[in-house]
């Protein structure tokens, strides 16, 4: 795993195989250049939490699983109303008022019972989210928040976790990889945070591109297969349908990721 170090891979590929069902399940991405029967076991070995199950965690989670990722944690505390409805594919009319965790839950094992998924239905806070992060190997964001967003940050530096973070607005989408100490993190992109959440406008296709982005830069990460997006803003634009590149350095000063700083 080029990107996550050796966790548990050593003893995973040594260990463990894939069955004839899973073989088949997945073959069409073995053929891949580069994958094979050994990125699939990587998959297969990862663990990823997907933080908050709605717009943008409803289309990651759902090819995490297709994928093969091992064990997804998933990490809500809402439940399911009658606006989401217009993006949060996970979720339908027969799901109303029932955890977004518990709802997503059952879709993704039906789509794959080969994996393992865990709904974590608890409020993501300062206090919690190193061990809601326990035993994880890269973290999805699914939030609508900067505010959830830079404890979510602070602690993956901390806790030397991969993130990939999206955001979506109306037509527009932003998405960049943090991976610790090797590029900057999300306080470097935005040095404060904005005000309070509120409600937002949210053209339900621009969360399916991002999450389905970010997916792909999680499988990515855990294969060691391809190029994430570190220490680069990709910005969709849906209105338009182009896609732009920002380059992100990292800041020097940052008070969560900078050398001069002490990780708790």
């Amino acid at each position: 795993m080029a990107y996550l170090g050796n966790r548990r891979e050593v003893y995973w590929v040594s260990k463990m195989g894939l069955k004839e069902s899973e073989k088949i399940r997945y073959s069409r991405q073995i053929m891949i250049k580069g994958w094979g029967e050994a990125a699939q076991l990587r998959l297969k070995a990862a663990r990823v939490a997907v933080i908050g199950v709605g717009g943008l965690g409803s289309p990651a989670s759902l090819y995490l699983a297709a994928a093969g990722v091992g064990y997804l944690r998933l990490i809500d505390c809402d439940a399911v109303d009658l606006s989401n409805l217009n993006r949060q594919v996970l979720h339908w009319s027969i799901d109303l008022g029932r955890p977004k965790v518990e709802s997503a839950a059952m879709k993704l094992t039906q789509l794959n019972p080969e994996i393992e998924v865990d709904p974590v239905n608890e409020a993501l806070t300062a206090d919690n989210v190193a061990q809601l992060l326990k035993g994880i190997d890269v973290v999805v964001d699914g939030l609508d928040n900067l505010q959830s967003r830079f404890i979510v940050n602070e602690a993956c530096v901390s806790l030397r976790i991969p993130y990939i973070y999206g955001a979506v607005y109306g037509m527009e989408g932003f998405l960049t990889t943090i991976v610790p100490q090797k590029g900057p993190c999300l306080r470097c992109i935005y040095p404060s945070a904005s005000a309070p959440a509120e409600a937002f406008p949210v053209m339900g296709t621009s969360p399916g591109v991002v999450g389905s982005l970010e997916a792909a830069e999680a499988l990515k990460l855990i294969t060691g297969i391809g190029k994430p997006a570190i220490g680069r803003l990709v910005v969709y634009d849906g209105e338009l349908m182009h896609f732009d590149e920002i380059a992100v350095k990292k800041d020097e000063g940052c008070p969560v990721c900078s050398r001069h700083k002490s990780i708790r």
